[in-house]
C-alpha cells in the first residue's frame, strides 16, 4: 500500500473542505478514500497524509479547539516550493510566512531550505520546503539577504 514509515492523519472539521485545499490548492493527488468513513489518503512527491473528518469515533486525546496541530509543523518538501507558492497566492490562501532561505546547524554543517509556511483549513501548519543543499560554515546576513534567516 505505502512505503512510507510515518504517515500524520490529521482530523478535520469538513473534510470537502480540506480535499478542496489540499488536492486544488497544494497538489496533492488522491491515493484512495473511504467515503463512509469520510477518509482520505493523499500524497505529493512522496509525502502522504491522512485525512479523517471529526466523528464520535475519533481517537481524540483533548478537545480539538482551532487552529488544529497546535505546537507541531509538518515538513513538507517539494520540487519548486516558488510555484507552490505561487499556486497558494493565486487561490487567495493567506499565508502565515512568507519564503525565505533558512539555514539550520546539523552538527558541524548548515543545510538550506527555500521555504514558505501555509495553514490548512483547520490551521495545521504546513511547512513547504526545497533543499538548498549544505554548507560548512553560516552564510552572512547583509541588508541585500533580507530573507535569510541562521538557526543554530
Amino acid at each position: 500500500m505505502t512505503g512510507a514509515r510515518l504517515v500524520p492523519k490529521l482530523d478535520c472539521s469538513a473534510l470537502e473542505a480540506s480535499l478542496s485545499f489540499y488536492l486544488g490548492v497544494l497538489g496533492f493527488k488522491l491515493r484512495y478514500d473511504r467515503t463512509e468513513a469520510r477518509f482520505a489518503y493523499l500524497e505529493r512527491e512522496g509525502a502522504e497524509l491522512m485525512l479523517e473528518e471529526l466523528s464520535p469515533e475519533s481517537w481524540l486525546t483533548g478537545e480539538m479547539v482551532r487552529p488544529f496541530g497546535r505546537g507541531i509543523n509538518f515538513q513538507i518538501e517539494v520540487g519548486d516550493v516558488a510555484a507552490l507558492r505561487e499556486a497558494v497566492r493565486a487561490a487567495g490562501v493567506a499565508v502565515y510566512r512568507e519564503i525565505e532561505d533558512a539555514w539550520y546547524r546539523a552538527e558541524n554543517a548548515y543545510v538550506g531550505n527555500r521555504q514558505f509556511l501555509v495553514q490548512d483549513p483547520d490551521g495545521y501548519l504546513l511547512r513547504f520546503f526545497e533543499s538548498l543543499g549544505q554548507r560548512r560554515s553560516a552564510p552572512e546576513i547583509t541588508p541585500e539577504k533580507h530573507n535569510v534567516r541562521v538557526v543554530g
